[in-house]
């Protein structure tokens, strides 16, 4: 069946597999998709939506690099959020409801569309291995598979355990079976893995919920998109509502504790932290009578519904009970209840930036086999693990991206560089440099790199150059034109700001705080000059950021130069830190463990300190 040998084997549909899949074949190589069911490519196994905090931006950068979630996104989005409008742009983040059945088969639709992608169904029960080196997989009906690079994107498959209450079965996912021999053969071959817990909440009949009693809470009134690219975006969009939780609910959820996996001692592995169970909400939080509970249609046609907020493992009886006394829940329907998985991961510092083992030349690994949490980060480690292994087996430099240049940077570098003990989801907090790396400019940042990687088209690059043009164009305007105090004046003190009594440039007036892009227009020598060069939305917005955070820009440009000065001080290859006993006992343990390719990386690990640092650049003769 498999008589020539693939460039890339890419084990796992999801969204780290479906974006691997796609960069590789791209970019030149011929590339297998091996996935236990062909009906769940791009399967949204939890909440039907993408982006938000800090993943909003992920998922800017995959579309700037050439990925397709964006586009996905766009085809099959219901509604459409800029999540906190009200704080700076540092901190906007887009956000999509999603028709779930719709993104998995635009998903499908865009592999089965790409050049070089071959698919197969089956699952994958052990990795070909030659002097350290992976040449193939093997699949559970004993057929190999030659390849001269593998990329893992297991997810939760791997020996996972679904715990609904008192009972569990094995599985991957909700009526799909867990894969079982891949993480036996890598501890056989040194490998370190771990166990990691995730759960998902119930789904329930739409049509038995009382949306009257709910907050509403539509999309924005001027929905934008994900893609760069010239997608649609929403005309028409559905509604989310809200509601809470009470003591009843959170009385009657607690009668079922000690029925509880998490709390009888079934299961031990660490959940995500900033996405806990209805019951860990109630536990850590016990002076709290509610919680929010977001009521998210699963599409346009559909009446299942998504009850985010309300995650647990509690046995299915507690669950109905509790939900029933939810104001608006009253005669509710189940569709099937919430549950917690159990599954392997592999502790990320076992690999390079690139996202190939450190152990076996040509395997990488991506997403939640990482013990990464969310869509949005599995489709950026597929992304990148794609491109490097393409350029690997083409003799071609990796392709790595640094801290103050993307989310993903920084991502991969908090995973290679600090490891992580539970599920690792990106917020805009681990970002030193997120002023610089916004939503809105992730074209600006990616879009070359992307081209010159042959992911990003030459439309794609030329649509990003006439938007920075335009952009600067407009900033220069507003450096260059003067404007009187009779013009300027009633904006200033329409928001309370001190007048002027002589003319200025427009854009000292534009910096001030409460002075908008939307002020600025009422000045026809600026609506003028937008209405002439036909600047649209994008551009006076991409302007606004520029003029009103200049100064924050030029600093933390200023800092990501420092932080170039020390990339640029390589470690040598397999270095003996044991010999440097200038360091410490916990630098030298930590930094053999790691093996940092940089100084940069190096001080950025735990435990090294700024004296441990010192050491090594003045053994290096810096």
């Amino acid at each position: 069946m498999f008589g020539e040998n693939y460039d890339v084997i890419v084990v796992g549909g999801g969204h780290a597999g479906a974006e691997a899949a796609a960069a590789a074949a791209n970019m030149g190589s011929k590339t297998l998709l091996v996935t236990m069911n062909l009906q769940t490519i791009g399967q949204m196994s939890c909440n039907p939506a993408m982006g938000g905090i800090a993943k909003g931006q992920i998922v800017r950068e995959i579309d700037a690099l050439g990925g397709y979630s964006g586009i996905v996104t766009d085809k099959s989005a219901i509604q459409f959020k800029m999540l906190n409008k009200s704080k700076g742009p540092a901190m906007w983040s887009p956000r999509a409801q999603n028709d779930r059945m719709r993104f998995a088969e635009e998903w499908r639709l865009a592999l089965e569309n790409t050049p070089n992608v071959d698919f197969y169904q089956e699952m994958v029960s052990g990795l070909l291995v030659e002097k350290g080196k992976i040449v193939g997989v093997q699949t559970s009906l004993g057929i190999p598979i030659k390849g001269k690079a593998v990329v893992l994107t297991n997810g939760t498959f791997l020996n996972g355990l679904i715990h609904i209450g008192e009972k569990q079965f094995g599985g991957g996912r909700s009526g799909e079976k867990a894969a079982t021999g891949i993480t036996e053969q890598l501890t056989s071959l040194g490998f370190e893995s771990g166990r990691m817990k995730t759960g998902t909440p119930p789904r329930v009949d739409g049509r038995s919920l009382d949306y009257s009693k709910m907050i509403l809470q539509p999309g924005d009134a001027t929905p934008e998109k994900f893609s760069y690219t010239p997608t649609e975006t929403l005309k028409v969009q559905r509604d989310c509502h809200m509601t809470h939780t009470s003591k009843l609910v959170h009385d009657l959820l607690r009668e079922g504790f000690d029925r509880s996996p998490m709390f009888n001692g079934r299961i031990q592995s660490i959940g995500p932290r900033y996405c806990p169970s209805i019951e860990d909400k109630i536990n850590r939080f016990a002076d709290k009578d509610s919680h929010q509970m977001f009521i998210e249609p699963e599409g346009w046609n559909t009446v299942e519904v998504y009850v985010n907020g309300f995650s647990t493992s509690l046995p299915e009886d507690v669950q109905f009970k509790a939900l029933r006394s939810v104001v608006g829940f009253e005669k509710v329907k189940f569709f099937r209840p919430g549950y917690a998985i159990e599954y392997d991961y592999f502790p990320p510092t076992q690999l390079k930036h690139t996202l190939e083992t450190k152990l076996i030349d040509n395997l990488y690994f991506a997403g939640q086999i990482n013990g990464t949490t969310g869509y949005e980060e599995a489709a950026s480690q597929g992304l990148m693990a794609g491109i490097n292994a393409h350029l690997k087996i083409n003799k071609k430099e990796p392709f790595i991206l640094q801290r103050d240049e993307a989310y993903i940077g920084v991502l991969i570098d908090d995973l290679i560089t600090k490891g992580t003990e539970e599920p690792y989801r990106m917020f805009t907090s681990r970002a030193e440099y997120r002023t610089l790396l916004r939503q809105d400019n992730a074209d600006l940042r990616l879009t070359p790199k992307g081209y010159d990687l042959g992911l990003a088209s030459k439309e794609r690059l030329t649509r990003m150059e006439e938007k920075l043009n335009k952009s600067n164009q407009f900033v220069k305007f507003f450096k260059d034109t003067s404007v009187l105090p009779k013009d300027i004046n009633p904006i200033l003190e329409s928001v309370d700001s001190n007048t002027v009594t002589q003319s200025d440039k427009m854009f000292k007036a534009f910096s001030r705080p409460k002075v908008t892009m939307e002020h600025m227009l009422q000045l026809d020598v600026v609506s003028n000059f937008v209405e002439t060069n036909e600047l649209d939305r994008e551009i006076l917005e991409q302007t606004e950021v520029q003029v009103k955070y200049a100064g924050y820009i030029a600093k933390e440009k200023l800092n990501a130069d420092k932080l170039h000065r020390l990339e640029s001080v390589k470690i040598p290859t397999n270095f003996d830190y044991s010999k440097l006993k200038s360091l410490s006992f916990e630098a030298r343990e930590k930094l053999s463990h790691i093996q940092p390719v940089t100084i940069s990386q190096a001080s950025r690990i735990s435990g090294v300190t700024p004296s441990d640092i010192s050491v090594l650049l003045v053994f290096l003769g810096r």
